[in-house]
């Protein structure tokens, strides 16, 4: 099947999509030339397209923004999400509807055309990005080859091939790939309108920080709390950890097979887990909480991607809309007694925290830190230095 779209029917296509199946999907190419595979995804966020493409989460994959104009704000370097800015490893691809916005916005500082050439980000517009989210709603998230050529010439049965054969993200360990790889400190604190980013004067707490692909605002509001953050690889071992006598041990968002990752992660969470530590996970760090508690991890037919989704927290009754991005689940069914289910989404019914009962232990499966994203849950933040406070005998701060 060939699908052609949008107003790209009467010129020759620069760029496509070419789907496991043979599906064929044909636009106008931007940002970076070549070809990559990739496992292809939507995002139904409407703003933050920068953060989303700079998600480390996103690597192996193409993101199709279901928003239709996208480039309104331009980038700027302030927005990048990757911790390594030398090594930005994020989505390979992406999807727009129309062409690409000329920027307007103050702090933009270069269109997003260029940036995602910069970036080596493969992208195309002009696609009935509808049409593509129903495909990948009913057919689940696909493994696809996006390719970009000025001059359109493709080699289809190579695309179709190459989309075929591509081994996918199930058993793939990619958080040894996207992380900053070496240990480092951080203290930058979250932006401030007209005043940018500052510094953690004089950070009273110590949180060691596991690298599995881990966001920038994430660490800038630890930091904004008060905390110094350590922040180690994602194959630090146990011993390495508690050496550096954290006052907390946050396992950070990543993308990749959980279970892959497990194999040399879940020893040192479990070496962890001996001790009367906090411990706060998100994204991936749930997953690998959960694998190290002896829970298991699954593929999902669609994933969660967007700024929009619903989760109830039954620690508080309430329900947050948060941000999310995984195409892997925690299977609440397989925890083993002492472990309890905190969130859910009301989207699915889906997994998305825990706790570990009598321990100062727990992990969420949405992006608190949003960006992007709304902000209702910070105070998960709060709670795990609350944790932090209780046991070192201090008066708690107010969550919300």
């Amino acid at each position: 099947m060939t699908i052609t779209t949008g107003p790209w029917t009467t010129e020759k296509p620069t760029a496509c999509i070419v789907l496991a199946d043979g599906t064929i999907i044909e636009g106008k190419g931007c940002g970076a030339t070549g070809s990559a595979e990739a496992e292809i995804c939507f995002n139904t966020a409407i703003t933050g397209y920068q953060e989303i493409l700079t998600d480390p989460s996103y690597a192996g994959q193409i993101i199709t923004f279901t928003f239709p104009h996208i480039g309104n704000v331009g980038a700027n370097p302030e927005d990048e999400e990757t911790l390594n800015k030398d090594k930005v490893k994020g989505a390979v691809g992406a999807v727009f509807k129309a062409d690409i916005t000329t920027p307007s916005n103050y702090r933009s500082v270069l269109h997003l055309n260029e940036w995602l050439k910069e970036r080596n980000i493969i992208a195309m517009c002009g696609v009935d990005t509808r049409a593509l989210t129903a495909l990948i709603r009913e057919g689940g998230m696909v493994n696809a080859v996006i390719a970009h050529d000025p001059d359109g010439k493709f080699d289809f049965d190579d695309l179709k091939s190459r989309a075929a054969n591509w081994s996918g993200l199930e058993g793939q360990d990619l958080a040894k790939d996207v992380g900053h790889g070496q240990k480092d400190d951080w203290s930058e604190t979250p932006w401030v309108w007209d005043d940018g980013f500052s510094k953690t004067a004089e950070p009273k707490y110590h949180v060691v920080a596991i690298d599995f692909g881990i966001k920038r605002n994430i660490l800038r509001l630890m930091a904004g709390l008060g905390c110094k953050v350590t922040v180690m690889p994602a194959n630090t071992t146990g011993a390495e950890i508690l050496a550096q006598k954290p006052d907390g041990i946050f396992l950070s968002n990543g993308p990749g097979d959980p279970a892959a990752t497990g194999e040399y992660s879940v020893a040192a969470i479990q070496e962890v887990l001996k001790t009367e530590i906090p411990v706060f996970g998100i994204c991936l760090g749930h997953q690998m909480l959960a694998l190290a508690l002896g829970a298991k991890t699954t593929k999902m037919h669609q994933g969660h991607h967007g700024a929009n989704h619903p989760v109830k927290d039954h620690t508080t009754g309430k329900v947050e809309i948060v941000s999310m991005n995984h195409g892997f689940a925690v299977d609440a069914d397989t925890f083993p007694e002492g472990v309890t289910e905190t969130h859910v989404s009301l989207f699915d019914g889906s997994n998305c925290g825990l706790a570990v009962d009598g321990k100062p232990v727990f992990s969420v499966q949405h992006h608190p830190e949003a960006s992007p994203g709304p902000q209702d849950s910070h105070y998960l933040f709060k709670r795990f230095l609350n944790l932090i406070k209780e046991r070192k005998g201090e008066a708690l701060v107010e969550e919300r």
